[in-house]
């Protein structure tokens, strides 16, 4: 059966529906492709159950510290690991099917559940219906990247997917990276009350960060007890009887630990290794992305990709930016592209860590002249008052335009602080505009300015005052 539409969307992430519905209100047909859950990760297996969880893991970790707040908790104050999962499903199942109702209920949107498949540039199977349209987008997102099997050696290793479906807390968890997703399970899992030991293969945790960044955040984290070993070798798994034996460095037995569960964080997979993207010319590069242009067309006319399948960012914020782009450039004449885009991103450990432009490393690397600006947490009155004074404000200016080009933020409220930045460098005004701004206190966001206003030549690896 063969049927025709103005757009084919295939994968209901961030991306998809919100496409779908543009064109829906623009008054044509379109068939939204989905062959598991609507949503996609940010939903089901990412932000919003994860985030959910890092809320129950901040409880935990207050519960703890109630008497530094002057609250002495009467009884035994314990963590319902079931009851924790389940507030989580809860959350995550109800925006999935929000999701699923707002497509539903698109005038001229047909919903078709199913596997898709490339026959063609503009032909896209799916079961016995084969899908026509001049206009194919591409946002089927990405999935864990698995251990070779000659490290796993047949042993089970949990993913951030299977991981969110355990039913028991696990008594010793082993994780393996120590980035992103590595490092938000390995903290809320020690605050739940597993043991927790982080094997980062690099020299530092979170790679991509500055070195007194990972230092900072490495020691905000073994304090509450993670343990974190880096410059990992040799890395091998063993079942032995009950538990797991890690082997992270060549040596002696002692690099050697044993763990109850393992998680693997190593990174991710685009999942376009079955679409059939061969019998449409679609050019992908060796990780498996689509080639796309500024303004996210793939190799071949009429068929785009959005979100993480396209190597172009592996966030929600940037998958919805790609439907923003998308969208203007088709339906309002507006030439949007991806390089207008400013790099922003936020870790969501306890205390979080924001950050948006570069890092000093690169900075530095630039050879261009700039300034730097820095305030420990522990001299922010907000911090001090909610008794959250790890971490540090960091600012990075253009010696010559005055204009911001990178900031840090690790610390309370971070995340929600850094966005008066990134507003100040996406109006590409100078940082007097936001040094004359006036904001509320008590707030992070009121100490910018005074960062701002402390601004020194960057000459070398800075260290906190």
């Amino acid at each position: 059966m063969q049927e025709q539409f103005d757009a084919i969307v295939i994968g209901a992430g961030q991306a998809g529906p919100a496409l779908a519905d543009r064109f829906s209100r623009a008054g044509q047909r379109v068939a939204m492709v989905e062959r598991h859950r609507f949503g996609g990760t940010c939903v089901n297996t990412g932000c919003i159950p994860t985030k959910a969880m890092v809320a129950s893991a901040h409880v935990a970790a207050l519960m703890h510290r109630s008497e530094d707040y002057g609250i002495s908790i009467r009884g035994e104050a314990a963590v319902d690991f079931g009851a924790v999962m389940a507030r989580k499903s809860r959350i995550s199942g109800q925006s999935s099917e929000n999701v699923e109702k707002w497509l539903r209920g698109m005038p001229g949107v047909t919903v078709i559940q199913g596997h898709a498949r490339f026959e063609g540039p503009g032909a896209v199977r799916v079961g016995d219906r084969l899908l026509l349209s001049e206009r194919v987008f591409v946002n089927v997102g990405g999935r864990a990247s698995e251990l070779a099997p000659d490290i796993r050696n047949g042993v089970d290793v949990l993913n951030n997917s299977s991981l969110m479906a355990l039913d028991r807390l696990p008594e010793h968890l082993g994780v393996v990276g120590g980035s992103y997703v590595g490092l938000e399970f390995a903290q809320m899992f020690r605050r739940f009350g597993s043991r927790v030991t982080v094997l980062q293969r690099g020299a530092q945790i979170v790679p991509r960060e500055d070195a007194d960044v990972a230092a900072a955040l490495q020691e905000i984290l073994e304090r509450e007890g993670v343990e974190i070993r880096t410059g990992t070798e040799c890395f091998a798994l063993r079942r032995e009887g009950e538990r797991i034996a890690a082997r992270w460095r060549c040596g002696d037995d002692q690099d050697e630990l044993q763990c109850t569960h393992v998680l693997n964080a190593t990174g991710r997979r685009p999942n376009t290794d079955d679409l059939g993207l061969e019998h449409a010319g679609v050019k992908i590069d060796e990780r498996g992305f689509i080639e796309v242009d500024d303004q996210l067309r793939s190799s071949v006319r009429g068929i785009w990709a959005l979100g993480e399948c396209n190597g172009r960012g592996a966030f929600t914020h940037t998958a919805y930016n790609d439907f923003e782009i998308v969208a203007a450039n088709l339906l309002d004449d507006d030439p949007r592209r991806v390089g207008d885009r400013i790099p922003a991103y936020a870790l969501y450990t306890d205390p979080p860590l924001a950050r948006i432009g570069i890092t000093v490393g690169e900075a530095l690397r630039s050879g261009r002249p700039t300034l730097i600006g820095e305030r420990p947490m522990s001299r922010v009155g907000r911090a001090v008052q909610k008794g959250e004074e790890q971490g540090f404000l960091r600012v990075l200016v253009d010696a010559q335009t005055r204009h911001l080009v990178g900031a840090t933020l690790l610390g309370v409220e971070a995340d929600e602080a850094v966005h008066a930045l990134l507003t100040l460098m996406y109006a590409r005004r100078p940082v007097s505009t936001l040094q004359r701004a006036v904001f509320i206190h008590p707030t992070v966001s009121e100490l910018l300015p005074t960062v701002l206003g402390s601004l020194r030549p960057l000459e070398a690896e800075p260290a906190q005052n």
